[in-house]
Formats: structure tokens, sequence, C-alpha cells
């Protein structure tokens, strides 16, 4: 068996990641991290599948992540899908795509209060679990 090696940056912290980014993502990625926080000050930053990511303190850092971020060539990312909440489900349906992952085109405004609203609707859902 041949273990291909991968050429992909491994990742340890938010900022390693953001600083991987051209300038203009940067500033979208680093705006989404802040409204997270405002929001969840509990969250714990984390790198998971090579993303920005949270979880909840207090789990001894072995609970599972609730919200993801990352920035692409043409949109940002947000990962994984709302499940419980259905009037939020809705708002987001113009940036779903097949599997209900979020996809921000990188052209138009970004909707960080939409985004925010996913972070929380996200940490309720893992908090129910």
């Amino acid at each position: 068996m041949i273990k291909l090696l991968s050429t992909r940056p491994k990742f340890t912290t938010h900022e390693e990641y953001i600083a991987s980014m051209p300038l203009d993502v940067q500033k979208i990625l680093f705006e989404v991290q802040a409204r997270v926080e405002q929001v969840l000050p509990e969250a714990e930053r984390c790198i998971s599948y090579g993303m920005p990511a949270y979880r909840m303190r207090g789990d001894g850092g072995t609970g599972k992540v609730f919200f993801y971020f990352a920035g692409f060539k043409k949109h940002l990312g947000v990962y994984p899908p709302v499940n419980q909440d259905s009037r939020l489900i809705a708002e987001l349906a113009p940036y779903r795509n097949e599997k209900g992952n979020l996809a921000f085109p990188l052209k138009d405004p970004i909707p960080f209060d939409l985004i925010r609203r996913v972070a929380l609707a996200l940490a309720k859902e893992y908090a129910q679990k």
C-alpha cells in the first residue's frame, strides 16, 4: 500500500488558517469569528477537518464541534447544516447546497447576522445532544 503525503498545510489555529487566505477573504473570516465569539463567548476555537471551528468549553476538549467555517475561491462555507429551526432553514434556502451546507458567494454582501444566527442554532442543537 502506498501512502500519499498531503501537500495541504496543517493549521493549528484560526489565525494560521485565516492568514493563508487572500486579504479580502481574511476580513470576512475574521468577521465571522468575531460574530460567533460575540454571541457564544463560551465557545472554544479549534481546527477540525483542516478548517476553523468551535466547540463548547468545559467538555475537556473532546466534545463535538458544532460550527465550522472556511474560505474558498468563490464562497464562504459554513457547516454543518441547521436541522431544527425551520424558520432559519427557510431563510438559509438560497445558500444551501445539496448536502444542506451553506455557501455564501464572495461576490455578494456576506449576511453576517444570518451566520451569527446559524452559530446560535447549531450551538443549541449541540447542547440538546
